[in-house]
Parts: C-alpha cells; structure tokens; sequence
C-alpha cells in the first residue's frame, strides 16, 4: 500500500510539471543511385538512423502536440563514397507550416546545401551535445533542426524564433575547426554560416518581418478573408523589396524567394488588376530571371 501510494504521488506531481515532447515530423530520403559498391543496407540504416536522430530527439522545451509537430522532407543525395565510411553529396530540405483553417501546407524554405560530407559508420549510436563538435553528420543535422525551429517560430510570432537561431549559430561556432565545408564565413557567400548570419543580422531584419506577416497575418487568415490575406501578403512583399535594396545577393533572400516563388503566383491569380500590378512589379525586380513566371497571373 505504501509502495501504490508513493507511485500515486509521484504521478500526481508529474502531471503538474511541463511535459516536453518531440518537435519534428520529418521525411528522411537517402538516395544513393550514382554509388556502386556499397551494401544497401548501409543507406537503409543511414536513413533510419537519421529520422531517429532529429524525430525522436527532445529539441526544445516546448510541448508540442503530435498534431503541431514540424513537418518537413530531408532528401540526402550520396555522390561518392571514400573507403567504407565517409560520405559526399548534398541536402535539400523543404520545411513546411500547415496554414490555419485549411488542409494546406505552405513551404516556407527550400534550401540545397551542397557541402556536405560526413563520416556514418552503420548502427553506431549519433551522438550529440549543445556547444559540442562531435562530429560532421550530427552537427549538420542539429543545424537544420535549430533553423527550422527558429523559422518556424517567426511564422508565429514576431521574431520567435531568435532562441533557436541563436542555438544553430552556437552549432557553426562550435564546428569553426572542423575543416568541413560550410561552416566557415570565408568560403563564399551561400553555406551554413551565411544563411543563419543573415537570419541574425539586425539589417536584415525584414525578412523576418516577413515570415511573421506573410503567415500569421496573411495565409492564416484566408481561409475566412481571402481579399483582406491576400492583401496582407502583397504587402508583406515590400520587405523582398527592401531586403533587395540594401543587399540583392543576399543568399537568406534568394532562399526565402525560392521558397516562396510557386505560392506568390498561386495566392495572386485570382487577384484584382491592381493587386497583381504591384505584384508583378515587386517579384521581377526582386526576382528579375523569373519576371514572365509571375507575370504569368495576368494570363
């Protein structure tokens, strides 16, 4: 009886305490078509190891629900293989948000990372602490795990996600030493380090201006007022705008803009005149190789 009572309390106070649960709901592809020589398996494990490590870790200590879990599709291409273990190719990661009131999911980044090599030895356990580099593979992954925190979170609210950039920010300082690609400022404008300085950087505070209204205040609302959404998400494009004035090379507005692309044209087909007028004019100058593509909504 004692024993049953212990337990009762215990279970008591637990229920009082916040509960914290995984963030992610994640696609891993591993595809592997252009490598000969490697038992298959290798990949198999490699994939499952890697859904295990982002899904099934605790990433913050938010409670999310399972149905508020991340949605997102890694595909991981192998172009080469050295000797057993050490792995070369490239990732891209398309993260979505579902959008309230509807069954639809906006892609809120598309980011190709073609410095991508790492060691993976099969049903090793990966292994990784904050402020720690262990080693390639785990650092990458905890990288896009912490960015697609933080870009989720400023879908939500203005400027959310600043806890979680500052956590992958903590992820490339750690890797400075690594002698891996992607990690260091010098290598050129568009890798790991470039993309989460941009999201950091006060000047370009815009674009996260941006995340906020375009979602939240925008594609949220127009499931019950398409007009006054679809208004809001024309005006929130004034930020590509001044993003672009300050920095059009900037690689944080060339991403947001590939993310974005296909949705703009989408959301502003069934536009007034003057909506896609000023559309139009703000996509070709921001996106000046893709002008007839958003022109196209005239059609």
């Amino acid at each position: 009886m004692i024993r049953k009572a212990i337990v009762i309390v215990l279970i008591y106070f637990a229920s009082l305490m916040p509960g914290f649960s995984q963030e992610f709901l994640g696609n891993i592809q591993i595809q592997h078509q252009g490598v000969d020589g490697i038992d298959p398996s290798v990949f198999s494990n490699m994939e499952t190891s890697i859904f295990e490590f982002i899904n099934n870790r605790v990433w913050s200590n938010y409670n999310f629900k399972i149905e508020e879990r991340i949605e997102f599709t890694m595909v991981i291409t192998i172009n080469e293989v050295t000797g057993s273990d050490i792995f070369k190719g490239t990732i891209n990661l398309v993260l979505q948000r579902p959008i309230f009131g509807s069954d639809y999911n906006s892609v809120v980044t598309n980011i190709v990372d073609n410095d991508v090599r790492f060691e993976f030895v099969p049903h090793q356990s990966m292994i990784y602490s904050d402020g720690t580099y262990t080693d390639n593979l785990t650092s990458i992954l905890a990288y896009y795990a912490y960015l697609m925190l933080g870009l989720d979170f400023d879908t939500y609210s203005l400027e959310g996600g600043t806890q979680f950039y500052e956590k992958a920010m903590s992820v490339v300082t750690s890797a400075q030493n690594s002698n891996e690609k992607g990690w260091q400022a010098f290598e050129g404008p568009k890798n790991r380090y470039q993309l989460i300085e941009n999201i950091l950087n006060p000047s370009y505070n815009d674009m996260r201006k941006l995340l906020y209204e375009y979602h939240l205040k925008g594609l949220d609302v127009m499931s019950k007022d398409v007009i006054g959404g679809r208004a809001v998400v024309g005006n929130s494009l004034k930020y590509f705008k001044n993003i672009f004035n300050k920095r059009s090379s900037l690689y944080l507005l060339q991403v947001l803009i590939e993310a974005k692309r296909p949705e703009i044209i989408n959301i502003f087909t069934e536009a007034s005149p003057a909506e896609k007028t000023e559309m139009i004019n703000i996509m070709k100058e921001v996106d000046p190789p893709n002008g007839t593509r958003y022109e196209a909504v005239n059609k």
